[in-house]
């Protein structure tokens, strides 16, 4: 184990993790369920802290060699690294702040690692003044949710539902000369093929697709730059739509 120190004192964190006292004071107050945020969650989040780092550094706010180093690590886990570094049970505080923080740590002790310094050193990047700038999790949480949510649906749902649509309408193109009997209220009614019931299958999952289509376009709407209570208190007044305008 080594100590790591935060505002609110030492805690002993072992010697192999990337996180830090924050990450670690939250495991140990936590311990419910054994579940952990998903990884496509986890994935969202570092996208948000990659757009915010670059934000910042257009804004003159952040040094560029940190901005880089943010966003190269940021995008290591975006590509499924450091994924062990995690820990934290899903249900925690209100708002997120344990992985924010988990995030923020990983992400800054990552690079003492990458230059060769001592785990915890905050140097070169400190998980908080750096990582975290002008962010909070009040607003960088339901933000990563809002993104990781669309990327599922873009890069997940989409696909199945276009695939399964497609799979349906040849179904029902070979079942076109199939007839059977049509039912309503359980009884038999009235002659209809198997293709024409097959159509209709295939007209709701594009109808499913249609509404997923437009879900992602809700999502687009971000809490980012609201900072503690949605004032933007201690962010600059172009950073908000600077993320947005990264991340889209």
């Amino acid at each position: 184990m080594r100590t790591e120190h935060d505002s609110m004192g030492e805690m002993p964190v072992p010697d192999s993790a990337l996180y830090g006292a924050s990450t670690q004071r939250a495991v140990l107050n936590f311990p419910i369920s054994g579940l952990t945020l998903p990884g496509a969650f986890i994935r969202g989040l570092a996208q948000v802290k990659s757009a915010c780092a670059a934000a910042n550094t257009r804004l003159k706010r952040l040094d560029p060699d940190k901005g880089r180093l943010i966003q190269r690590i940021a995008q290591e886990i975006v590509s499924g690294g450091l994924q062990t570094q995690f820990p934290i049970d899903v249900f925690q505080t209100g708002s997120g702040t344990s992985t924010n923080m988990n995030l923020n740590e990983v992400i800054a002790n990552r690079a003492s690692q990458l230059a060769g310094r001592l785990l915890g050193s905050r140097n070169p990047l400190h998980p908080n003044d750096d990582v975290n700038l002008g962010q909070s999790s009040n607003d960088v949480m339901p933000t990563a949710l809002h993104v990781s949510v669309a990327l599922a649906f873009r890069q997940q749902l989409h696909p199945a539902l276009r695939h399964l649509r497609t799979e349906l309408e040849n179904r029902s193109l070979a079942f076109g000369s199939v007839v059977k009997t049509g039912r309503t209220h359980l009884m038999d009614a009235t002659p209809i093929t198997l293709g024409q019931e097959f159509s209709g299958y295939a007209a709701q999952v594009e109808k499913a697709e249609e509404r997923s289509e437009r879900a992602v376009w809700a999502l687009r709407e971000l809490a980012v730059g609201g900072t503690a209570v949605g004032t933007g208190l201690n962010g600059h007044p172009e950073f908000a739509g600077l993320v947005c305008q990264i991340l889209a």
